[in-house]
């Protein structure tokens, strides 16, 4: 998920394993852009 400086809340990418999903957030957090990330388990 990520949120950007308007509130706004959008699925960046659906279907990962948690795993992958922690390291795809954190690479974004490391790239410097001013949206928060965060991983999110999909409803059953």
């Amino acid at each position: 998920m990520r949120q950007d400086d308007n509130g706004n809340r959008l699925v960046v990418a659906k279907g990962l394993g948690r795993a992958k999903a922690e390291m795809l957030a954190a690479e974004f957090e490391a790239r410097g852009h001013k949206q928060l990330y965060w991983v999110e388990t999909e409803p059953a």
